[in-house]
């Protein structure tokens, strides 16, 4: 069982985006919850929204289908639900710590330790658009070349979150560059993934990547007494008999990915850590030196 002080020093800082960067998440809930009061169905349970939070569209729609039952069609939902987006997600703010931990590990270009930094988010390119369009400043941290986006075509069909490739790519578009340069590529357990999605957790898991997990209050209350198994992504958000086609597609395609990637960690590797928020950051625990 290792401990903190006998992990990797960190190299790379890979992130999700809804509600780990911006409050998109808490906006998610106002547009559902709207059109599901306009039926007088009941308002979305965190049970309900944890088993969607961080998964692609196509399976948190059929959970949350499961779920509303609501009598319109796929249709018209995606039509109120696109329509409310256009209202609420230009609305999206910044969440406590992120700046100033965006600022910092940016400062970090001009020292002899450099923290790479890329994004990772299941929102596709419209709904991206929507939520950063007014935090240009925020954002542009971010070099464009390492924002791996949910409809990136590098992706393959079906290989979102919880499976682990999108931070794999997102790492590949740290190391093209590192190549380039002629420089020491990172490893996957030199990158911390920060999450606030059970899902994304074990992405950041399958991938051999250490892990921040910054959940809200109602995902955690959802997760009480299993948070061990989040941090060692083993809570099952992944099925194996459900990958086997959506792999076999997609192995030969991308040449990027980690031989022997895939697998969860284990429960108490240290490789997972639980945080309350993003404020006061302890990065000398990740052996990150701030100038």
């Amino acid at each position: 069982m290792a401990s903190n002080n006998e992990l990797p020093r960190i190299r790379a800082c890979l992130f999700d985006m809804d509600g780990l960067l911006i409050d998109s998440e808490d906006l998610y809930t106002v547009i559902t919850n709207e059109i599901l009061q306009k039926y007088d169905r009941p308002l979305l349970p965190w049970s309900i929204k944890a088993q969607m939070q961080g998964r692609p569209q196509p399976e948190a729609g059929k959970i949350f289908h499961d779920f509303a039952q609501l009598p319109i069609s796929d249709e018209e939902l995606n039509q109120q639900r696109f329509a409310l987006q256009q209202k609420y997600f230009p609305r999206s703010q910044p969440l406590p710590g992120v700046e100033t931990l965006l600022s910092n590990l940016k400062s970090t270009a001009s020292t002899n330790e450099p923290v790479y930094i890329a994004l990772a988010t299941s929102s596709h390119h419209t709904n991206y658009k929507l939520k950063t369009d007014h935090l240009t400043e925020l954002m542009s941290v971010f070099p464009e070349v390492n924002k791996v986006l949910g409809d990136d075509p590098r992706i393959g069909k079906g290989r979102g979150k919880p499976l682990p490739d999108i931070y794999l790519l997102a790492l590949e578009t740290i190391n093209v560059e590192l190549r380039l340069q002629g420089k020491t590529e990172i490893k996957p357990e030199e990158c911390l993934v920060f999450e606030d999605a059970v899902p994304g957790v074990e992405a950041g898991r399958r991938a051999g990547m250490q892990v921040a997990w910054v959940p809200q209050d109602g995902l955690l209350d959802a997760f009480k007494g299993r948070e061990e198994e989040v941090l060692a992504g083993a809570t099952g958000s992944h099925k194996e008999s459900e990958k086997a086609d959506a792999e076999k597609e997609a192995e030969e395609l991308q040449a990027w990915r980690v031989k022997g990637a895939g697998q969860p960690g284990k429960i108490g590797d240290g490789f997972g850590q639980l945080y309350s928020s993003l404020e006061n950051f302890p990065y000398e625990k990740y052996g990150i030196r701030i100038p």
